[in-house]
């Protein structure tokens, strides 16, 4: 199994017809994820154990699974070894892995990942692209911001959204106006 590289990859995650991006963390072969307790994310990693990283380089994806969710039918099943887990119907790969709590702590836990199968459905070549690395930052960082609204991290986002206004494409200008709206609405509450 080799589609994760060292660090901290980031994909879109999906558990029981749920999807958000997360990072998997790579290090020295061990894999892991910290999710924030209480989400939809983490309370279905706890029940069902198992997760599947899904490889999209779409920022529309990113922005649309942090805020919001996605039609049943942009899932599909998959069965491996009798379990059934659903991962993104437009993805290029995608991986699924058992996932074990191993931490607990007061706002996150530490989840354990072990392989079980991945695909490669359609891998294209992505140049790196600055504008949608920075629609994922400025992702990020908004999920912590509705959080406790640091000023640093509104910053972050405003430097973020510069970026790829800047250095993107449609696509990318696309998920930065569908970003916007959203925390739009999420600063308003």
């Amino acid at each position: 199994m080799g589609l994760l590289t060292e660090g901290i990859n980031e994909v879109i995650a999906t558990t029981d017809h749920n999807a958000a991006p997360m990072g998997i963390i790579n290090r020295n072969g061990s894999l892991h994820m910290v999710l924030f307790r209480g989400s939809h994310t983490a309370r279905n990693i706890a029940r069902d154990r198992w997760v599947v990283a899904n490889f999209v380089f779409d920022p529309v994806i990113y922005v649309r699974t942090a805020f919001d969710d996605l039609p049943e039918d942009a899932f599909v099943s998959e069965e491996i070894n009798g379990m059934v887990v659903c991962r993104l119907r437009d993805v290029e790969a995608w991986a699924a892995f058992a996932a074990d709590v191993e931490r607990s702590g007061g706002e996150t836990i530490v989840v354990r990942l072990t392989p079980l199968k991945e695909e490669v459905l359609g891998l294209r070549l992505h140049p790196v692209n600055r504008g949608f690395a920075s629609i994922v930052e400025a992702t990020v960082h908004a999920t912590r911001y509705v959080r406790n609204r640091d000023p640093w991290l509104g910053r972050l986002i405003k430097h973020h959204s510069g970026l790829a206004r800047k250095c993107g494409g449609s696509r990318e200008w696309e998920a930065l106006e569908l970003f916007e709206r959203y925390i739009a609405d999420l600063t308003r509450e």
